[in-house]
């Protein structure tokens, strides 16, 4: 059940999903034609973008119909859980065991199936977060100047990001971020990714032509990319903390 509980306009609005109170994010887009709603991939805030004339009451009512879809979001979330030792966590689309043993050498080991390390306990979730940041920037990189070399377009900087609920952006500017979470998963979507902020150094759109020059650009079957996202993207969200 979905009901609306306060409107405080110094906060966000929350709502009731599945018994757990939610902010509702409500964020004006001159470029939106319509009321979009998702679910944090954390599971923690409702996010609606929302043409800028939109009234306040006029979104809360659209995630209040979005009840239904809301509560089967909340069951797809995966559940957060400590990194350690035996843990199984995704490294460029392919399961790998956590083999903690204290003896070993701190740095990460990755192996076939499994990933290595040593030193104290308490540090294996961060220097796991940190070595799978730095293979991020790497594998990214290269993606990056491929993309660009095929686009002929200049090398653009490159960050790494951890947004909640964007795989990748390009900035005005020309600056592109790529979440770090993506060396998680298959090859052929993180560079699906890349390939999407690479077309939008040219098209900073969705329109026909940007579509059209992302299908030239990226030598797999786009579709199949989004859709692994879709279905798959929330268990990206390995909790490191």
């Amino acid at each position: 059940m979905l009901d609306w509980l306060r409107h405080d306009p110094r906060q966000d609005p929350t709502i009731e999903v599945a018994g757990k109170l939610l902010p509702v994010q409500v964020r004006r887009n001159p470029r939106a034609r319509r009321l979009t709603m998702r679910l944090a991939p954390d599971g923690t805030a409702v996010q609606l973008t929302v043409p800028r004339w939109t009234p306040t009451r006029e979104a809360i009512a659209f995630a209040r119909q979005g009840a239904p879809w809301l509560e089967r979001q909340l069951e797809r979330i995966v559940p957060q859980r400590e990194i350690a030792d035996g843990s199984v966590i995704p490294f460029r689309g392919l399961p790998h065991a956590v083999r903690h043993d204290p003896a070993l050498p701190r740095r990460v080991m990755l192996e076939e199936g499994a990933i290595r390390l040593g030193g104290l306990h308490d540090s294996v979730a961060a220097r796991l977060e940190r070595w799978l940041r730095a293979e991020a920037q790497a594998r990214l990189a290269e993606d990056l100047a491929y993309y660009c070399a095929r686009a002929a377009r200049s090398v653009p900087a490159l960050g790494l990001s951890g947004a909640q609920r964007r795989w990748g952006s390009c900035s005005s500017k020309g600056v592109i971020r790529i979440n770090w979470r993506l060396i998680m998963a298959p090859d052929h979507v993180r560079r699906s990714v890349v390939a999407h902020e690479v077309t939008h150094l040219a098209h900073f759109d969705h329109s026909p032509a940007f579509h059209a020059a992302l299908a030239e650009l990226y030598e797999a079957d786009i579709s199949l990319a989004d859709h692994w996202l879709k279905r798959e993207g929330r268990s990206l969200y390995v909790h490191f903390g």
